[in-house]
Formats: C-alpha cells, structure tokens, sequence
C-alpha cells in the first residue's frame, strides 16, 4: 500500500512538472503571438492612395523621349494640370526622358510605364530651388531630392520603368569625399557643409535659415516626401542615388511594394522611412551601398527638438543582397523608433555586412522598443546575424543614453556569419526584453559578443549545431 502510494505521488508529481513546461513554454509563445497580432492592426490603418482614371501624358506637354531633350517643364506642367483637373495618372511612356526635379502634387500619380526611363539630370541646377529637407536626420534648406513633395495627400510613384539617378563616381558621389568614390585632393566635399549644418542644429539655428545648395555639396535623396500621407511607390526600378534612394519623413500610411533598389554609391540607403507611422515595405529587392532599410527619427538636437519616433513599421517579403546591414534601426534616431515588425525575408551576400542592425550612441540617444522579427533566411552576412551596437561613431561622448527593449528573434536561421549575436550595450542601460527563440546560426567563426543584456530569454538556440546557454 505504502508503495503504491509513493508510485502514485510520483506519478502526480511528473504530470505537474509537465503542465509547469509547458505552461512556460507557452507563455513566451503566446506572449510573442500577442505581439505579432498587432501586424493586422497596423495593415488597416495604412491606407493606400487611389486616384481618378484619368490620364495625363508627358509627351501632351512637350517631352520627348530621346535622352537629351531636358522635360523638366513638361513633367511640371503635366503635374499641375493633372492635379488641377482633380487628379490621376501623369503617365511616362516608352522612351528615355531627361528630367530635372519632379515635384509631386495631391492625387498625382506618376506612373513609369514599362519600356520607360527617367533619367535625372547631372546639371546641378536642374534641384534648386532650395527646398525644405531632412538631410542625414537635420532639418535645413537644400538641393531637391529628385522626385519631392511637402505637405501633400495621396501621392504615388508606380509602374515598372526605370528611375535613373546617373549616380557615380564622376557625378554625384565624389561629394561624400571618399577616394574610393571618385573624390580626389583638390575637388570639393560635403565635409565643411556636413559640419556647418551640424552645427547650426546643435546652436538652434531655426532650419529656414540653415541655407545649404550650391557650394556645401550635400547629396539630395531620390525620392524625399516630407510632411505628407497616404502614399504609394510600387513596382518602378530604382536605379544609383546621389545618397538615399526612398525617404519619407513627417509622413504617414505610407507603402512602398514591389520596388527594386540598385546602387552602390556612398550612403546609398535604399528605403528610410524617418519620424514616420504606418508604413508597409513589402515583396522588394535591395542591393544597397549602405543599409538595405534603416529606419530612423531625426539626428540630435534637432532630433529632439522635433520628438517624433518611425513606429508601427511592417516589412514583409523582401530581399536583400548588398549592404551594412538588412533591417536596420539608426543611426539618426534620436527620436526614437517603436512597433517595428519584420517577416519572411532572405538576406544574402559576403557583401551583406548585418541582417539585423541598431546603432545609436549617447549623443544620439533615443528610445528603441519592440522590434519582432520571425522567419529569416540569412544565408551569409560578414559582421553578425543580429548586431545591438551603443559604440557608434561617437561612441560614449554625449548625455543622452539610448534605451534598447524588447527585441524578439523568432525562427531565423543563417549559414554563415562571424557573430551571430553581438550586442555592446553600457553598463547603466542593459538591452531589456531580448529573446531569441527557435534560431539556428550555423558556420558562425567567432560566437558570441553580448555585453550588457539583462536577463534574455534563450529557448532552442543553437550555433554550429550546439545548444546555446547563456550563464
């Protein structure tokens, strides 16, 4: 009886250490699920632009398909009679156009047909005016982005042409400065202009009066939509930016679906969505010279002073070849980014730096939360699968301590990598809320580096195809 008894305690005992497991288990699935619920929240707020069917074609207006006649007017009277008249499609046919700056207007879309180019002029003059900008997260007057629009409402880029920036080495890039980039001793450079505008945010000068252009050499951005919502780029090829190729700023509902991204240039971001809400990047490629997306939120003291975040952000679908990092958050984000969710994308390349990027420092500053990722397939990045850097460029050097938490990598595997996770936070602000779960990171040369995570969540981890515990 005695026996029986101790047998069925023991019994009773395994059962209740069984519900206690996978109870646990469950809860940080379930937490994580909770989390992911919120994609189709963010999906039905993002409205998309529709437009009347009604067209207006460029070659109506003047332009001529031959790659040497300048259409710049005709695509702005084209534009103006389009939004005139109520709106609709401002249509790029067959052919090659040479256009200078492109401003978009409320319920214009312009649509790149397929046998169609755009191509930007390298004639400087052809983006000034100066007009209002964020340039490398600051506020300031500058050379209009190539396609541009401020304070308009349903907007849109589409088609499947091709949107030519004739960025390279003898145009454009050589003002970053670089030898590698055509820059030689004796040409000029964006550096005593970067430095000025720097300075001038740093000093409150009001951005009207930060007058850059001509002589300070700051690179535009292809496309640049400040202060606007619902919009839409879809489908057209991007091709060698003067620096970012796709960066909305202030905007909200904001889509970008479809789009292919080509450049290698210095800073040749691809998709930056800045101090943005409800935004979509979806089903696009990114071979990028700098990072495939980064979202960001203003840079410093201006950062601040303006104090809006990127959030409710869902990237789904994409591929990403060349690049410093594949999803990335910062460097200019200061203020802050939250809600950012990415799914089912494949990064590759021995020229793929990170899949899975945060770089801020204590100058910048900025608080980063609630960064999902689930369903990865890295097949070789060089630096590290998921990279959680507070050393930045300026390192340690300023009063504004970053906050990083809740960042959750769930299903990603990778064939190979230095790191799989390296993560330098400081001591006085721990990365809070890390977990990693069902990953494998195989062929990773030099492990870990993880300096001031606090209590992460490790569950079915391996690397090199060992259990990973962190102790």
């Amino acid at each position: 009886m005695k026996n029986e008894n101790t047998i069925k305690l023991y019994f009773i005992w395994l059962l209740l250490l069984m519900f206690t497991s996978i109870g646990c288990t469950t809860k940080n699935s379930n937490t994580v699920a909770d989390e992911w619920s919120q994609v189709d929240i963010i999906l039905k707020r993002i409205i998309t632009p529709s437009f009347p069917d009604k067209d207006f074609h460029i070659t109506s207006y003047g332009a001529k398909g031959d790659g040497i006649t300048d259409c710049t007017e005709a695509f702005k009277i084209a534009i103006e009679d389009c939004a005139k008249n109520g709106g609709g499609k401002v249509v790029v046919p067959q052919g090659t156009f040479l256009t200078g700056a492109i401003h978009l207007k409320s319920n214009v879309n312009i649509h790149i047909t397929e046998k169609a180019i755009v191509k930007f002029s390298d004639d400087k003059n052809k983006y000034l005016p100066l007009v209002f900008s964020r340039w490398e997260g600051v506020e300031c007057m500058n050379y209009s982005s190539f396609i541009y629009a401020y304070g308009q409402e349903n907007i849109a880029i589409t088609g499947k042409g091709l949107l030519d920036g004739q960025g390279s080495n003898e145009n454009w890039w050589s003002w970053k400065g670089n030898k590698e980039d055509g820059w030689s001793e004796g040409m000029p450079n964006q550096k005593d202009g970067r430095k000025k505008l720097f300075e001038m945010a740093e000093n409150n000068i009001p951005p009207e009066q930060r007058m850059m252009g001509d002589g300070y050499y700051l690179r535009p951005n292809f496309v640049h939509f400040y202060k606007s919502k619902n919009i839409l780029i879809e489908g057209v090829t991007f091709k060698n930016s003067p620096m970012w190729f796709i960066n909305p700023v202030l905007c909200e509902n904001v889509s970008v679906i479809g789009v292919t991204v080509e450049g290698l240039g210095p800073n040749n971001d691809g998709c930056n969505p800045e101090s943005s809400k409800y935004v979509l990047i979806k089903d696009s490629f990114f071979n990028t010279g700098d990072d495939c997306i980064a979202i960001k939120s203003g840079r410093n003291n201006d950062g601040r002073r303006i104090n809006i975040p990127s959030e409710n952000i869902v990237i789904q679908n994409c591929k990403m070849k060349e690049g410093h990092g594949g999803v990335v958050i910062g460097s200019e984000i200061s203020g802050g980014v939250k809600n950012v969710f990415a799914e089912n994308c494949l990064m590759n390349s021995p020229n793929l730096d990170r899949a899975i990027r945060i770089k801020t420092n204590s100058v910048r500053g900025g608080t980063i939360e609630n960064l999902f990722v689930r369903n990865i397939e890295v097949g070789e990045v060089k630096e590290a699968v998921l990279t959680i850097n507070f050393f930045y460029e300026e390192g340690d050097g300023g009063e504004f301590t970053p906050s990083v938490k809740n960042v959750v990598l769930e299903n990603v595997t990778s064939n190979k990598s230095s790191y799989a996770l390296l993560i330098r936070a400081y001591d006085r602000s721990p990365v809070t809320g890390l977990k990693i779960l069902n990953c494998k990171f195989r062929n990773v040369k030099d492990g870990n580096i993880i300096e001031n995570v606090k209590s992460p969540i490790i569950e079915a981890v391996q690397i090199n195809d060992k259990e990973l515990i962190l102790k």
